[in-house]
């Protein structure tokens, strides 16, 4: 439950930071949209690079020899 609330979170302060950085008012639908779309490149990034950290992880020689 604890992990879920985690990634919860990752995801909302990950929102947040869009909105401020872009100055975006949400209550406009020109940002609304604009932050739509940065939102989605940015969940797309994020699951881009866990994906290549996971291929690394999977690559590595976990027993000694």
């Amino acid at each position: 439950m604890r992990i879920l609330i985690l990634i919860l979170m990752f995801f909302i302060i990950g929102a947040l930071i869009i909105i401020s950085n872009n100055n975006l008012a949400m209550h406009e639908t020109e940002n609304f949209s604009n932050f739509s779309e940065t939102y989605t490149g940015w969940l797309n990034q994020v699951y881009v690079n866990v994906q290549s950290i996971t291929g690394d992880v999977v690559k590595l020689e976990w027993f000694p020899k």
